[in-house]
């Protein structure tokens, strides 16, 4: 038998993540302020519901994938969210990439109310959560992660367990750091073997039978070569998850001089007009696109 599960934000990662809950027989009801979103939703099987109240009336785990801590925050303790529905003993899980010490209080708070929190940010975009590639690295109490491990696991390649609340929000950032830097490095790889006259072909067929060889090539090469930008993941998400790397190190007393290099050259490319686009797209401030 299915569980009672609702999304707050249904946006890419949301609406696919619903979808294939859904294609698992748990019953998905959402929320988001964009109504054609909620009509996806409906037109993949799910209930459409109007406020984070609303789904925390209909599900016992509730989800949120949202971009800004305003909007978790307004979604959990406004007038129309979460705890507002006087239902303790739900669970809630935090999908947003946020700052560990913001998903450590975040706990604390909802656990006031007696609700249970897992922070669990995914690793991979929404064509990954169709295919069931996707990790999960998952913060808070053992238990609780146990109760929702059956739901999850099925649909990730990597459903992990990763200690108390915030660090499944610490490794999630610590993932960022190599994911994030590694696409501009790749960039500056493809660029200097272009101009030097190397084919894409040559450099796809050597550098995939090396050291280098791996997912970051496989996946983030081809789209490169083709200056393929349409969204996988945005480079307005690189600047602000390569920000929360640069200050959690600085936290514990290391200076990212490599990410901080790479989060100016996307700085750019969002000071561009190019934040909703591939963070591929970063290849163009390295071909001077950018207009600086």
């Amino acid at each position: 038998m299915g569980e009672r599960i609702g999304y707050i934000g249904l946006g890419k990662m949301g609406l696919a993540l619903s979808k294939v809950l859904l294609e698992d027989g748990h019953e998905v009801c959402g929320y988001d302020v964009d109504e054609e979103r909620k009509r996806m939703l409906a037109d993949a099987g799910g209930r459409p519901l109007d406020s984070g109240r609303e789904v925390a009336e209909n599900a016992d785990i509730v989800c949120s994938i949202l971009l800004k801590p305003e909007h978790i925050e307004e979604n959990i303790f406004g007038e129309r969210g979460v705890v507002s529905a006087g239902r303790a003993g739900r669970i809630y899980i935090e999908m947003s990439t946020m700052p560990p010490g913001w998903q450590a209080e975040l706990a604390e708070r909802l656990g006031a109310h007696g609700i249970e929190m897992l922070d669990c940010p995914i690793s991979g975009s929404h064509p990954k959560v169709m295919d069931r590639t996707i990790t999960m690295m998952v913060g808070g109490k053992r238990d609780v992660f146990e109760r929702v491990r059956p739901v999850f696991e099925p649909i990730t390649a990597g459903f992990d367990y990763t200690g108390e609340s915030g660090t499944g929000a610490t490794m999630k950032i610590v993932t960022n750091l190599f994911v994030n830097a590694s696409v501009a490095l790749l960039a500056e790889v493809i660029l200097t073997g272009e101009r030097a006259g190397l084919s894409h072909e040559t450099m796809m067929r050597c550098l995939g039978k090396g050291s280098v060889r791996g997912a970051m090539l496989e996946q983030t090469a081809p789209r490169i070569f083709e200056r393929d930008f349409a969204p996988r993941g945005a480079v307005e998400i690189f600047v602000k998850d390569m920000g929360m790397a640069i200050d959690l190190a600085r936290e514990n007393g290391i200076d990212l001089e490599i990410v901080k290099a790479g989060r100016r050259m996307f700085q750019r490319a969002l000071d561009a007009g190019w934040g909703k686009d591939d963070a591929a797209r970063v290849i163009e401030v390295y071909e001077g696109k950018d207009g600086e």
